[in-house]
């Protein structure tokens, strides 16, 4: 052992005594920081290496800081994907953001009935709202559109049969399957017709004595074409009401009202009770850019026997959701509004030629060397999340020279994650999902990227 570097390491006590230490105990507690320095010397060991004391002091600040990282952070999108699932769907507008820390910071009316004092219902909150821009005559919010869909199979068709197109037996993420749902829910799966043409006259057929429901399924990330037909709701309601048997309409992750802003001519003219359905099903945040929720409204006969269904309480949503989710609501008593205070409203609405002109402009933040490395052009935007399948949008981006897998890793692990997508053997970064105070801090992580390389 004569030589070993290893025996100039210093001692832990004489590294407890740096001044730097001592500070760090303040924010991280002594035991914790005597950890960080114990672990950052054992490895040196293990190296056979005898580094100096800032080495092995930064190596134990590095522990101590990964350590505080939370494993749910902010990222920047710059894949082009507007309600990207992977990245958490819909951004919060400011209004959304500062219902939830009101609610947040002390206590609520949550279930607490202010003018009599009693007790109060949590899904009182956002009834009304949802009820006058709808047209629904009641309303109700679950967690998410999976537990909308379920609760109502439940209710609806608990030991009985559920009527739904082979067309329409979906996927969606997490490969959580429309039958499998059904099935869990307690019911039983009845496929009419086929998966590209199913008539009217298949679930006329299809119903008999133990058909608890029909329930037609929004096609989420898939769009089929060619020789295909559906039965309409009109159709499928009047077929319910001469049967006496329930229709509800999974709207789940439909496109956005705004995917297009001619699209934007009325409070949610894609959520409205369509035909007279009893229960419509949709996603708070794919539809509406608001948190995750699942909105059920409908005839108030079929919303009441939700309301009594044990399952709601499995389903329920907190206070947190129900604020921001009735702060997203009141911008969209006016479309004008939603444009200007939600983000995914803004973002589907924005041209390719202002999406441009955003990314040329980014350039100037970025230093002189990397500028010739980077280069505008044309790319297409999706609206993700399931919605409009198929369905791009004209949009513009960065694309960066070099080595596209490096890149992506090495903003990936900046310290605000930058995501963006490796296509044709090069980096991208679409613009569109990058605001407006984002985009120096993309300049500093492509150019820190590009001279790491």
């Amino acid at each position: 052992m004569t030589g070993d570097p290893r025996r100039r390491l210093p001692s832990l006590d004489s590294l407890l005594e740096h001044r730097e230490v001592n500070e760090w105990s303040a924010t991280w507690g002594r035991r914790r920081v005597a950890d960080a320095l114990r672990l950052a010397v054992s490895e040196a060991r293990n190296r056979r290496e005898a580094p100096e004391a800032d080495v092995i002091l930064g190596c134990a600040l590095k522990v101590l800081t990964d350590a505080d990282q939370p494993g749910l952070r902010r990222v920047i999108n710059g894949t082009g994907v507007v309600l990207h699932t992977n990245l958490g769907r819909a951004p919060l507008s400011p209004d959304g953001i500062r219902a939830i820390t009101d609610v947040a910071a002390g206590y609520s009316n949550l279930e607490f009935d202010m003018e009599s004092g009693t007790r109060g219902d949590r899904y009182d909150h956002c009834r009304g709202l949802l009820c006058e821009l709808t047209g629904a005559q009641d309303a109700i919010v679950v967690n998410n559109n999976a537990a909308a869909v379920v609760l109502c199979v439940n209710e609806f068709a608990s030991g009985r049969d559920v009527l739904v197109s082979r067309g329409e037996l979906i996927e969606i993420g997490g490969s959580f399957r429309i039958p499998e749902m059904i099935e869990r829910a307690g019911a039983r799966l009845v496929e009419v017709g086929t998966t590209n043409r199913t008539r009217i006259d298949d679930y006329r057929q299809a119903i008999g004595n133990s058909t608890g429901l029909i329930l037609k399924v929004h096609p989420a990330n898939y769009r089929i074409e060619g020789f295909v037909s559906s039965a309409g709701l009109d159709d499928l309601v009047k077929l319910g009401s001469e049967q006496d048997v329930p229709v509800a309409w999974d709207l789940g992750s439909a496109a956005p009202v705004a995917v297009l802003p001619e699209r934007l001519q009325g409070p949610l003219p894609a959520v409205g009770t369509a035909a007279g359905v009893d229960l419509v099903m949709w996603s708070g945040d794919k539809l509406l850019g608001g948190p995750q929720a699942g909105i059920i409204h409908g005839h108030s006969g079929a919303v009441d026997r939700l309301r009594s269904n044990p399952l709601l309480r499995t389903y329920r949503v907190d206070k947190l959701t129900l604020a921001s989710l009735e702060a997203t609501l009141q911008a969209w008593r006016d479309p004008e509004t939603a444009r200007a205070r939600i983000p995914i409203v803004r973002m589907l609405a924005m041209s390719a030629d202002q999406v441009r002109e955003r990314a040329t402009a980014a350039l100037e933040h970025l230093p002189l060397a990397a500028r010739m490395q980077v280069h505008v052009e044309s790319m297409d935007s999706l609206v993700g999340a399931g919605s409009a399948p198929g369905e791009t949008i004209a949009s513009a981006g960065w694309v960066v020279d070099g080595t596209a897998a490096l890149l992506d890793a090495f903003c990936r692990a900046a310290d605000s994650p930058l995501i963006g997508r490796v296509r044709e053997g090069r980096f991208r970064l679409d613009f569109r999902c990058i605001g407006d105070g984002e985009t120096s801090e993309v300049a500093r992580i492509v150019g820190e990227a590009l001279s790491d390389q």
